[in-house]
């Protein structure tokens, strides 16, 4: 019985890095159609969100299996609860990656190279996302504190792309609402950061029986 139970977490957690690799495709994709401006790059990512709804129902069932059909210990309970909390904040990311593409989109938005930031906020993120997924399945409590120390590099991006944008309004050729797009692209960015370090939060829960700390 137990040896099933094995099976169906290292099912998991293949399913949680699927789920995660999606979030991180959606989110290189968005910043790839603002760098290129490209939106036909853009207009891909809600049928990647689409996936990824899809595959947080399935993680949710898995995890439901496990609760009902096994009898886990307190560690497994761990385990299982935090993967339930985590694909909530993976959603999210997909949605916010989407918001981002329907900006691209709707208003044919770009970022000039005095925008830079949002490009290094992009990749940052990503990088939190894959992290803290490996950090899930490795049981890598280093690796998620990590993944929590980096969103101040992300917030620090967040403010640099903040005070590039607010000299830019001072100019009287601004066009106000491409700057008020790109403010809205990197605020986005830096809630993926966000959700991206809650799941390192959950991934240390999983380990430690504590968030942070």
């Amino acid at each position: 019985m137990r040896s099933k139970f094995d099976e169906q977490l290292k099912l998991l957690n293949k399913e949680m890095i699927t789920m995660g690799a999606l979030c991180e495709e959606a989110i290189a994709l968005s910043v790839r159609a603002l760098d290129t401006a490209d939106t036909s790059l853009a207009t891909r990512v809600p049928e990647l969100l689409t996936r990824i709804d899809q595959k947080e129902r399935e993680i949710e069932g898995l995890c439901m299996k496990l609760l009902l059909q096994q009898q886990p210990v307190a560690k497994d309970l761990r385990v299982i609860s935090s993967a339930l909390k985590m694909v909530t904040d993976m959603e999210r990311i997909g949605d916010q990656s989407a918001d981002i593409a329907e900006i691209i989109t709707m208003a044919n938005i770009s970022a000039g190279e005095d925008i830079l930031y949002i490009h290094d906020m992009a990749e940052s993120v990503i990088k939190m996302v894959t992290n803290s997924i490996d950090a899930f399945v490795k049981k890598d409590a280093a690796a998620a504190h990590a993944v929590i120390d980096y969103d101040d590099t992300v917030d620090e991006y967040f403010n640099k792309v903040k005070a590039v944008l607010i000299e830019r309004f001072s100019r009287p050729e601004t066009d106000g609402e491409h700057a008020i797009d790109l403010l809205m692209i990197a605020k986005y960015f830096e809630r993926i950061g966000d959700h991206a370090a809650n799941i390192a939060e959950w991934v240390l829960f999983s380990i430690t029986g504590r968030r942070g700390g």
